[in-house]
C-alpha cells in the first residue's frame, strides 16, 4: 500500500495543487460575472516553494500530483514547474485540470515538460450555452484544445460535465454519445448545492437517462485517481463515470487525497475549513522534516466525511477558485 494513512485507515497519495486563483472565465456556479479578489502576487507559492513542498510529500508516500487553479494556464510558465516537478523521485503521475480554453497554445509543450494527463471541464456542447454558462468563452477554442491535446499524445482525455438542472441536462446523452463515437472517458458531477446556484441532478437519475442508449456495465477505474465509479456503453472505447458527492453516502470512504492552496495552505478536505499554514514555515527556513510533519499533521485530521448529506450546503469561506476543487 502506498501514500500516507490517515485517521480512518484511507490511504492518502494523491495532493491536488491550486497553482493560481486566477480564471479566464466566470462559470455561474464558480464565480459571480465580476470575477473575485485575487490574491496579492507575494502570496502565491512560488514554482520553487511548490516543488520543496511535492519533495516532502513525496517522501511521505504522496506519488500522485495535479495541478489545478483557478486556470492552472493563465499563470505564465507553467510548463517550468511540471519538469520541475517530473524530476522528483517517486512521483509516478502528474496531471492537469483545465478549461481548454488555453490548451491549443500549451498542448505539446506541456507534454514535453513531462505531465501524463489532462483531464478538461466541458459543461455543454453548444456554442451559445458555453457562452452563457462561462460568460466569457468559446466553445471553439476547447474544442481545438481537445484536438492539440490529442496530437501531443495525452490518452485518454477525461471530460468532466458538472450537470445542472435546466440547463445543461438535456445533453446528457449527447455527453454518452461521445464514449461510443470518439472514444472520449465522459465523467457527470454532482453540482455542489451552494446558495445561489443552479439545481444538482442526482447521478441516479442521469444513469436512468443514459440507459435510453443501451445497458451500462461496470467496468474498472480508467487510468487516474478519483471518487467516480466507471461504467461502460456495449462497443464503446470510452467509459463513462460519475462523480456523486452528494447522493453517494459512502463517497467520502474512498478519499486518497489533500489539497495545497495557492497561498500554501494544505486543506485536509474540500469542503472543510481547516487548512495547515506550510507558506510561512517554509519562508522561515523549515527543514524538510518540519514540512513532513506538518504533512502528516494535516493528513491526520482529515475528517471521516464532508457534510453535504441530503443536499444540505455549509458556507464555505473560500471560493473554489482559491482552494482547487
Amino acid at each position: 500500500m502506498t501514500g500516507i494513512l490517515d485517521s480512518f485507515g484511507r490511504s492518502i497519495n494523491y495532493l491536488r495543487i491550486s497553482v493560481t486563483d486566477r480564471c479566464n472565465l466566470r462559470c455561474i456556479y464558480c464565480m459571480p460575472p465580476e470575477g473575485v479578489p485575487q490574491m496579492p502576487h507575494g502570496e502565491i507559492l512560488s514554482y520553487e516553494e511548490i516543488r520543496i513542498i511535492v519533495q516532502a510529500a513525496a517522501e511521505l508516500g504522496i506519488n500522485k500530483i495535479r495541478l489545478t487553479g483557478g486556470e492552472p494556464l493563465v499563470r505564465a510558465d507553467l510548463p517550468k514547474l511540471i519538469k520541475m516537478l517530473s524530476r522528483i523521485g517517486g512521483i509516478q503521475e502528474l496531471s492537469l485540470t483545465t478549461n481548454g480554453t488555453l490548451l491549443k497554445n500549451y498542448a505539446l509543450e506541456l507534454r514535453q515538460a513531462g505531465l501524463s494527463r489532462i483531464n478538461l471541464s466541458l459543461d455543454t456542447l453548444k456554442p451559445d450555452r458555453f457562452r452563457y454558462i462561462t460568460r466569457l468563452g468559446r466553445l471553439k477554442d476547447v474544442l481545438e484544445g481537445i484536438s492539440a491535446a490529442k496530437k501531443a499524445g495525452f490518452d485518454p482525455i477525461k471530460i468532466n460535465a458538472v450537470v445542472m438542472q435546466g440547463i445543461n441536462d438535456d445533453e446528457i446523452l449527447d455527453f454518452a454519445r461521445m464514449t461510443c463515437e470518439e472514444g472520449c472517458h465522459v465523467r457527470f458531477i454532482e453540482l455542489m448545492p451552494f446558495k445561489g446556484m443552479a439545481e444538482f441532478v442526482p447521478s441516479v437519475e442521469v444513469r436512468q437517462r443514459i440507459s435510453l442508449l443501451g445497458k451500462l456495465e461496470p467496468c474498472p477505474s480508467i487510468t487516474g485517481n478519483g471518487p467516480a465509479r466507471y461504467y461502460r456503453l456495449a462497443g464503446a472505447k470510452g467509459t463513462i463515470g460519475f462523480i456523486s458527492p452528494l447522493t453517494e453516502l459512502p463517497f467520502c470512504s474512498r478519499c486518497n487525497r489533500i489539497r495545497l492552496t495557492p497561498d500554501g495552505r494544505l486543506r485536509p478536505c474540500l469542503l472543510g475549513e481547516d487548512e495547515i499554514d506550510l507558506k510561512m514555515p517554509l519562508r522561515n527556513n523549515a527543514s524538510t522534516e518540519e514540512l513532513r510533519r506538518l504533512i502528516l499533521k494535516a493528513v491526520a485530521s482529515k475528517p471521516e466525511h464532508h457534510h453535504l448529506e441530503g443536499g444540505n450546503a455549509r458556507p464555505v469561506k473560500r471560493k473554489m477558485s482559491q482552494i482547487g476543487g
